[in-house]
């Protein structure tokens, strides 16, 4: 999914991203538009309405030092997650600017000379960095860009220029559609359209069976707001050769590459080389500062850095960003098979628990995850859920859930639980007690 603003560094997602409920056996889902999100977008809304943690505003809805009802709540959840002695991972738990600049200049001399002069205009560290993707996921070039959103307008839009084709064939919960305000027809150009809108990638049959011709093959690796949910390694290769028979294209969307290898069980070369370009992100799941790289042949590469200069993306200065990226390179993408290894030992200690609690509907999804993050559901108003979290942290010093919402059906909610380092020494045993003070929580607040 996806645009530089959807979750920072470790933090977990904050754009307004369309959920779906997780389908029955009947393959049949309800998709919705609302928020799973966590405190990284300042003021971000609460689909029920004031505060998160059920307190009403004044009056006004504004207190005497001009800070509103959402705002209170919002400082009280960061303060919460934050305070946490254990979680599992650093999503809600924002740093402050003195820890993150501490931390690079504690880490940077381990991955760049730090006697070397800044980088201008994209040359020294951030050209190395450029190298460092190109040969992790075997293409010929890679370009760095200040967001993914950038990222993938220029390459989409490169692609329509090759192809003489705008359409471009995209899943309709797929990061374009939902988080960038219609930017691919608004300033691209573009236009897409949708093989299935089923909580899945498409298969190969909708593929061939789409009923116009397109340009380009979008996939979302993973689809985030369907689940953060993959196809197999055999169907992704089906999908690819059905749009190679309709003469498309097949550009991924990498945000969450990183950590698909697990599930495919293939290395990040001989996934990427499936596709003609690749977008990849540096702190969704590599806990840089931001940024992206745009990956593939030289001579799209190329194109794309005029087209990046066009859109803005010329930055003067960006080591610090791309420092961030080398060592999330170098110290979490090594980790992340132990992340998904973990979080489908939490999923199942989750699933198990709730089902020991009696909870009358609950759905953890995918029930064994396919990357290092999923969805829990639970049959309560998104208020109570995210009031039962920050409760639990700020009396226990334990924080499992964080922030609910209520995408589809009202009163019933889901989160997005995203494991890493923090969470890798949790037991089954401790997984159990913190859903037991987290329900408690819940049946005292309802």
């Amino acid at each position: 999914m996806n645009q530089d603003t959807s979750d920072s560094a470790g933090l977990g997602p904050s754009d307004n991203a369309g959920a779906t409920v997780p389908h029955s056996g009947d393959g049949t889902a309800a998709s919705a538009g609302a928020g799973a999100a966590d405190e990284v977008a300042v003021g971000a809304g609460n689909p029920n309405g004031g505060g998160a943690d059920g307190e009403a505003a004044d009056a006004e809805g504004v207190d005497p030092e001009g800070v509103d009802a959402e705002e209170r709540a919002q400082r009280r959840r960061q303060a919460a997650f934050a305070g946490a002695r254990r979680r599992l991972s650093r999503q809600g738990a924002r740093p402050t600017v003195g820890e993150r600049i501490a931390e690079l200049a504690e880490l940077a001399g381990s991955v760049t000379d730090l006697d070397e002069p800044a980088d201008i205009y994209g040359d020294g560290v951030v050209a190395r960095l450029e190298s460092r993707v190109a040969e992790l996921l075997g293409t010929e070039a890679a370009a760095f860009f200040p967001s993914g959103t950038m990222a993938q307008q220029v390459a989409l839009r490169c692609w329509a220029g090759r192809t003489g084709n705008p359409a471009v064939a995209l899943h309709p919960l797929a990061h374009p559609e939902t988080h960038e305000r219609d930017a691919l027809t608004v300033v691209s150009g573009l236009r897409t359209v949708h093989p299935t809108s089923a909580p899945r990638l498409p298969t190969a049959g909708e593929v061939r069976e789409l009923g116009e011709p397109f340009g380009t093959l979008m996939l979302e690796l993973p689809l985030r707001d369907a689940g953060f949910v993959l196809p197999t390694w055999e169907e992704l290769v089906e999908v690819v050769e059905a749009a190679r028979e309709r003469e498309a294209v097949v550009h991924f969307d990498g945000a969450r590459l990183w950590e698909t290898t697990t599930h495919f069980g293939r290395s990040l070369q001989e996934i990427a080389a499936l596709a003609d370009s690749v977008y990849v992100s540096f702190y969704k799941s590599l806990d840089g500062f931001g940024g992206a790289a745009l990956a593939g042949p030289r001579q799209l590469v190329d194109e794309a850095v005029t087209w990046r200069h066009r859109y803005g993306g010329q930055v003067f200065q960006q080591f610090p960003t791309a420092v961030s990226a080398l060592i999330g390179l170098e110290r979490e993408l090594p980790r992340l098979p132990s992340y998904v290894e973990k979080a489908r030992f939490l999923a199942a200690a989750l699933t198990d628990g709730l089902a020991a609690a009696g909870v009358p509907w609950s759905r953890v999804y995918p029930e064994v995850p396919h990357t290092h993050q999923f969805q829990v559901w639970l049959p309560y108003p998104a208020r109570v859920l995210t009031e039962a979290a920050v409760r639990q942290a700020e009396e226990t010093g334990t924080s499992l859930f964080q922030r609910w919402f209520e995408p589809g059906l009202p009163g019933l909610s889901m989160t997005e639980v995203t494991v890493s380092a923090a969470g890798l020494d949790w037991s089954r045993a401790e997984v159990g007690e913190a859903l037991r003070q987290f329900l408690a929580r819940i049946t005292a607040e309802g």
